[in-house]
């Protein structure tokens, strides 16, 4: 049956996918965008509104008070996993929302949140974490999806390859995995997820067709679509471990804001160096490529392909380290 839906994160390329997949099923969508977007032409079905999701009082007037909802799906996400904006973002204006729109009268909630707390040792790993433990104990029928790497965070050195230049990896380039999932396939289990009753009360672990990939595969993949040889230049993974203890010590003696997010940004990208984004076996004390859990039929490989064909873009924002190093 057509649900009447409250989408908050809705301008991120995973919230515009998910607005798409909820309309296209016949789903009336409330979008809830930050003031000041720039607000895109939005399929039929869906509703935008600009809502600050600090301000509780604009949010329960403007936002989730403004009619009636049956459930809330929240893509939304801090831009640079900074500290203070993750505990600000993926908590806090992800629970003020959740309360808005139990007092507005819903009662399901789809979280989406992410594949790496299973091991939360970031800032904004944690604030999910937290905000995954308090929607399980608000009373609502929930339903959290944790995915794997998306296409967008895989895509930031596509350009550079393209150009001549080396393909990087950190170690021996097989130290971690994914199986990277496209925003159209992870919109459709999302919406599955609202209208799968069977679905609640699941922490749901979710990654692309597979197989997994390390970054030695991706840049193996280049190197096929383009037709020669890529080369692979290894970076020492002990650099990337002295440069966030360094920063962390220099932030810990000097706490300034600006420095912390430094920080924290050295160490958010030294966990992706480190640790697979696959279902973590606590027991054997390993990530398992099997026990990850597939859906949707996008590859990484035609991906590539379309970027290299300028069929698609990859909107890498935060993810353009490796593009921007080129």
């Amino acid at each position: 049956m057509s649900q009447r839906i409250v989408l908050l994160g809705a301008t991120g390329t995973i919230g515009q996918a998910t607005a798409a997949a909820l309309a296209a099923r016949g789903h009336a969508v409330t979008a809830i965008v930050r003031p000041g977007s720039t607000l895109r032409a939005w399929p039929a079905g869906v509703q935008a509104r600009a809502v600050d999701l600090a301000d509780a009082q604009a949010l329960a007037r403007d936002g989730l008070g403004a009619g009636p909802c049956d459930t809330v799906v929240s893509c939304l996400a801090s831009r640079t996993g900074a500290p203070r904006e993750a505990w600000a973002v993926d908590h806090d204006a992800t629970l003020a929302a959740v309360r808005a729109a139990q007092a507005a009268g819903a009662r399901d909630v789809v979280l989406l949140s992410a594949l790496c707390v299973q091991k939360p040792r970031l800032a904004f790993q944690q604030a999910k974490r937290a905000c995954e433990q308090a929607l399980a104990a608000s009373g609502l029928a929930w339903t959290v999806v944790r995915p794997t790497a998306f296409f967008k965070s895989l895509s930031g050195q596509v350009a550079r390859v393209q150009r001549g230049r080396p393909f990087l990896v950190l170690g021996d380039g097989t130290l971690t995995a994914c199986k990277p999932v496209s925003d159209r396939d992870l919109a459709a289990f999302i919406a599955d997820c609202v209208e799968d009753r069977a679905r609640r009360g699941r922490v749901l672990p979710v990654g692309g067709p597979g197989p997994a990939l390390t970054p030695l595969d991706q840049a193996r993949l280049l190197a096929d679509l383009l037709g020669r040889p890529v080369p692979v230049r290894r970076v020492p993974l002990a650099l990337l471990r002295g440069i966030a203890g360094g920063l962390g010590a220099l932030a810990r003696v000097v706490p300034l804001p600006s420095l912390q997010a430094r920080a924290e940004f050295a160490r958010i990208g030294l966990y992706y160096a480190s640790e697979s984004m696959l279902v973590w076996d606590a027991q054997a004390g390993r990530y398992d490529a099997e026990a990850t859990p597939e859906t949707g039929q996008d590859t990484l490989r035609a991906h590539y392909a379309a970027l290299l064909a300028g069929q698609a873009q990859a909107g890498l924002g935060a993810h353009a380290v490796f593009e921007r190093r080129g």
